[in-house]
């Protein structure tokens, strides 16, 4: 893939000063900030290869790793991907969407940590919940859930993608229970059930005063107001959307690298940055994925990027029932229901450069000018230095 001509780190280098000066920002999003404009340049230092045949030199800056940067994400990706190989079972996997009402999103804005773990536990909950149920599937399910807070638009719209294996463990632990070819649970019962154990958790939240509500949100401190602004939501059907079944478990690993470790916009949708205005194009789902263009000044385009950064320390991909971390047995167990081989034991930490070769066909070894020699390591630089002796020869 080309390297794109304007990135997210190219707005924050040019308009992030005077977006910080004027923006009351968190400490978090503020950081942030920073690691994505100095990434892959001399304010984290790097180091200089050599080729050991013709003498071509290639600098190579360090990368910030942080989660929210868009060229970070392939490697960490990868690495993530090489692991849940071995959690892969011989079954249909289906893809739900569990999606919080557009009224909740003020609210989530000033409690994210808050209503970001109530919509984990009330979505997990649900599809465990229904899956158990004899009436259903009448089994223990397992599923992996990965958060989003976007929309196309860069708009604040949380919601959870979960993939999940089409059957589980039975009540007795001796066979596998496989769903019905092409549907794994009714979305109208998962919705309900979802509404209800998020609403109830949120009540609770509300009558423990663990909520933060400033501004427009402060009326919401007294129960009268409270209980005025949960009864529509009590009353309207909530979105649970179920995507049709996954191809194969290959098609499993195609989705999860689009989709695990994505940012709030990748650089390769920026189209333009002049004169203070970002241009980038977004896929309209209400059109048939119909591929359109926003324009946006260059403030607010931070403004909307940093709405979607979470909270520090906060895991945005979690495992539940027999894919959680601490049920490697039941995992085990449904390998062997399965009829499947016992996984292979991990090999242990894998060079990113033999990993990029694999997915990429690529070498980082090879020498790009003479195709014959070797890059090997000829010198190391320090933050904020520049690279001593420096000729680029590319």
């Amino acid at each position: 893939m080309n390297r794109p001509a304007i990135e997210v780190a190219d707005v924050f280098r040019r308009y992030g000063e005077a977006f910080r000066a004027r923006a009351g920002l968190a400490l978090a999003q503020r950081r942030v900030m920073s690691a994505i404009e100095r990434c892959r340049t001399a304010a984290l230092g790097g180091l200089i290869e050599q080729c050991d045949r013709c003498g071509h030199r290639r600098l190579c800056y360090r990368s910030c790793r942080n989660r929210h940067c868009p060229k970070c994400q392939f490697s960490a990706r990868a690495e993530w991907l090489e692991r849940r190989c071995a959690e892969l079972l011989d079954c249909e996997y289906f893809h739900l969407v569990f999606t919080l009402p557009r009224e909740l999103a003020p609210l989530a804005l000033q409690n994210r940590r808050l209503l970001f773990g109530i919509l984990f536990r009330a979505a997990s909950r649900s599809l465990r919940d229904i899956a158990a149920d004899p009436r259903h599937l009448g089994a223990e399910a397992g599923f992996l859930a990965v958060l989003h807070t976007w929309g196309q638009k860069l708009d604040f719209h949380p919601h959870l993608h979960c993939v999940v294996p089409g059957g589980g463990i039975g009540p007795q632990g001796d066979r596998w229970v496989a769903c019905r070819p092409g549907f794994f649970l009714p979305v109208r019962v998962l919705s309900r059930r979802f509404r209800t154990l998020f609403l109830r958790q949120l009540e609770r939240a509300f009558r423990d005063g663990r909520l933060q509500l400033a501004g427009p949100l402060a009326p919401l401190a007294e129960p009268a107001a409270c209980e005025r602004f949960l009864r529509p939501l009590r009353r309207t059907e909530w979105v649970v959307y179920s995507k049709p079944p996954f191809a194969g478990p290959a098609k499993v690993l195609d989705y999860l690298a689009r989709y695990t470790h994505r940012v709030a916009i990748s650089n390769h949708r920026l189209l333009a940055l002049e004169d203070g205005q970002v241009r980038f194009h977004w896929r309209d789902y209400r059109h048939h994925d119909r591929r359109k263009t926003m324009t946006l000044d260059a403030h607010e385009f931070i403004r909307r990027f940093l709405l979607h950064v979470l909270p520090p320390g906060f895991q945005r991909i979690r495992y539940f029932g027999f894919l959680a971390a601490r049920c490697r047995d039941r995992l085990a167990l449904c390998r062997k229901l399965l009829a499947m081989p016992a996984a292979e034991p991990d090999s242990g930490p894998v060079d990113y450069r033999d990993r990029f070769e694999r997915l990429t066909g690529g070498s980082l070894r090879d020498c790009p000018a003479c195709g014959r020699g070797q890059m090997l390591l000829a010198e190391h630089f320090q933050p904020g230095t520049a690279p001593a002796h420096w000729e680029d020869t590319s």
